[in-house]
């Protein structure tokens, strides 16, 4: 067969349309892991920086772009962007950055999401609240219902995940935007977990309710860049995975009112290599429940509860964009916890999300310009 120059032109699009269609056709990757032997699927592949992932009520895949776009995933397909996403400030590591479903979106069709805005000359982590049409086309009622109190200059370390507790309040961890002091700054939300209602008011119990000791929505401080942060289903405990400098990525148990001692106290040292701080520890600073070192640049955490990996049930799974891997964290017969096993190294990418699926299976997004949506499964013998 012969084409003409237009005629090739339209194969080679048809192609390409075909190709970018059927990229959850990529034969699935098996793995064996210490306790269990997983099935890993590429659902779906061509996405730019995706950070976020979620799972709508008939098993679609709502998708994060960092460049400001959101999408659906389904069959394998990815969708044309959702309208009516505002407007982000998609440089360095900010963008359009986490989504997490309201616990009533199946009546309320709500959702929450995370993103840097820029105004007056710099930036800062927002949080906006809107609905997803029934067609899933199209972001409706957008609110913005939180800002941080200071944008500065910078395209770094925004945080910027959200973790919904039982009654629908969010908890969302802010990045100290390269400025560490600001962590340390009661009356400045960078460097915190803040609290707020799903409407962006303060809730009754938080620790500062009252905005005289520090700014009422802020929930713990001390933090230098939380990209992590999740409820564990069965304890009702609120977990964070927070970047280090050169060393010291640590997990934490946010609670009201606490110091987690960035940048006084840190396992980490400056990028030159020179001390941080006072050292590893200080009266009325929290210690970290586990830390890193070399650094791992965790991407998320969760905490698995799920039917799929019981083998698994309790333990930490902490994403890492530095080592392109899937760290599986538990507790010893301590209560201490430790690293168990490092999965996946080298082979996907950067990993960013992870989200522990209705039916148990674990989904990872892939940080890469050619970024990936995954699915981890058990196989079947």
């Amino acid at each position: 067969m012969q084409f003409g120059k237009t005629g090739f032109s339209i194969a080679l699009v048809a192609s390409a349309l075909l190709s970018a269609s059927m990229a959850f056709a990529e034969p699935a990757r098996t793995f064996q892991t210490q306790k269990v032997a997983v099935k890993i699927e590429t659902i779906a592949t061509g996405l730019e920086h995706p950070w976020a992932v979620a799972v709508l009520p008939d098993g679609t895949y709502l998708v994060t772009e960092r460049p400001g776009r959101m999408r659906t995933i389904r069959d394998g397909k990815v969708g044309a962007p959702i309208s009516g996403v505002p407007e982000v400030y998609a440089r360095g590591q900010g963008g359009l950055l986490d989504v997490e479903l309201d616990p009533k979106f199946t009546s309320n069709r709500t959702l929450y999401f995370t993103a840097s805005v820029a105004a007056g000359g710099g930036s800062g982590t927002a949080v906006f609240r809107a609905r997803l049409s029934s067609d899933e086309k199209q972001l409706t009622d957008v609110k913005r219902i939180f800002l941080m109190n200071k944008l500065s200059r910078g395209n770094i370390q925004y945080g910027a995940r959200i973790a919904i507790a039982r009654d629908g309040s969010l908890f969302v961890s802010l990045g100290d935007r390269g400025e560490q002091d600001r962590a340390q700054d009661f009356h400045d939300d960078a460097g915190s977990i803040i609290h707020i209602e799903a409407d962006g008011s303060i809730p009754a119990n938080n620790p500062f309710k009252d905005g005289k000791g520090a700014l009422p929505e802020i929930w713990s401080k001390g933090h230098r860049n939380p990209q992590g942060i999740t409820f564990d289903t069965a304890t009702n405990k609120l977990y964070t995975a927070e970047h280090g400098a050169r060393g010291g990525d640590e997990i934490n148990t946010p609670e009201a009112g606490k110091n987690y001692g960035w940048p006084v106290i840190s396992y980490g040292v400056n990028y030159s290599g020179t001390k941080i701080g006072i050292g590893t520890a200080k009266a009325g600073m929290e210690q970290p429940l586990f830390y890193w070192d070399p650094s791992i640049a965790p991407g998320a955490i969760a905490v698995y509860r799920g039917k799929m990996f019981p083998e698994w049930n309790g333990d930490l799974l902490v994403t890492a964009l530095k080592f392109q891997l899937l760290s599986r964290l538990s507790r010893d017969g301590s209560g201490k916890i430790t690293e168990r096993e490092r999965m996946f190294e080298g082979e996907f990418g950067r990993m960013r999300d992870i989200t522990v699926a209705p039916d148990g299976a674990l989904l990872i997004t892939t940080d890469e310009d050619d970024g990936a949506l995954l699915r981890v499964s058990r196989t079947t013998s």
